[in-house]
């Protein structure tokens, strides 16, 4: 199968809408320790080219050496991007004191208004993971990042509402390994409990 067809078959069963018009939920990928393992596409994840909230310049080599979580979202997102930051830290609050949550990285699909500066006050939400990194960059580079990982996203014009636009986006938690290679990803109908024990079971290896 072709990336493109690859890209299409994906999207088609794990697109959701997030913070968008409401779209068909994305099917079950199943919950369990043993149904998360399955979940390691060869093709998705690459290379990055983005700053973070500090406003250094990062790219996939510096998150390489241990695990990485990562989500594309954006900080004007209403409900279900801080839900699922706040579901990341209940998750890794339920973690077995052995096991070292993975480095969370959000990359904003937004990045006319997620400034660094704009990510900063964000990310130190305590409510969200103690790690918690924003991530942003030009247009093309933040393209560039989400094709990689084949997550959507498309603006969508509000003229009634004073953010004037919202981004309709993949809602998925990507796990890398050491060497940024998917491990496994997460969908919306997993929950901290589910996401806990698949991280256990991945980073206790």
């Amino acid at each position: 199968m072709t990336r493109l067809r690859m890209t299409s078959a994906m999207l088609g069963v794990l697109l959701v809408a997030a913070c968008g018009p409401a779209k068909p939920a994305e099917p079950s990928a199943g919950g369990s320790a043993g149904g998360c393992m399955s979940r390691a596409y060869p093709n998705i994840g690459g290379p990055i080219s983005l700053v973070n909230q500090a406003g250094e310049a990062v790219t996939e080599e510096t998150y390489k050496g241990h695990p990485t979580l990562i989500y594309f979202g954006f900080t004007y997102c209403p409900d279900v991007c801080p839900m699922t930051l706040v579901t990341v830290k209940r998750a890794y609050d339920r973690l077995p004191e052995d096991v070292t949550p993975p480095q969370t990285l959000l990359i904003s699909i937004d990045p006319e208004r997620d400034t660094p500066e704009q990510l900063a006050q964000y990310v130190s939400t305590k409510a969200f993971p103690a790690n918690l990194q924003g991530l942003t960059g030009t247009p093309e580079q933040v393209r560039s990042a989400a094709d990689a990982f084949l997550a959507d996203y498309s603006r969508i014009e509000q003229p009634d509402s004073a953010s004037e636009y919202s981004m309709d986006h993949t809602s998925l938690l990507y796990l890398m390994d050491e060497d940024w290679k998917l491990k496994t990803f997460f969908t919306h109908e997993d929950t901290d409990e589910t996401i806990a024990t698949c991280l256990t079971e991945l980073l206790e290896e």
